[in-house]
């Protein structure tokens, strides 16, 4: 690839960028959505964060992570659900699943 259409895609990505955060604060002091639609907003934020983290913590590739990572994942959700402090969790997560793999958990 040229150094000219990589310079060009970049400014047009950051154009792009840059006009998609500056609509949000314009539009929605000129338009109002209705409750329902907020919370919808709101419920599928929350539906698209848990599907990344669920394709995430059982794909590796195009096939199953093995159990050591889920377990991890789950043992740092717990943790988090309880209110753990975040360095708490993200060091029995990643202990979890290590700890799973040095015993022969795939």
């Amino acid at each position: 690839m040229e150094p000219l259409t990589l310079v060009i895609a970049g400014l047009v990505l950051g154009a792009g960028t840059f006009a998609f955060r500056f609509a949000g604060p314009v539009l929605r002091a000129k338009m109002t959505l209705s409750p329902r639609a907020e919370k919808l907003m709101t419920v599928s934020a929350v539906v698209l964060l848990a599907a990344l983290v669920g394709i995430a913590a059982l794909t590796e590739g195009h096939g199953f992570a093995g159990i050591a990572r889920p377990a991890g994942v789950l043992v740092g959700g717990v943790l988090a659900w309880r209110k753990a402090p975040f360095v708490v969790v993200v060091l029995a997560a990643a202990a979890t699943a290590a700890l799973l793999r040095l015993a022969g958990v795939p």
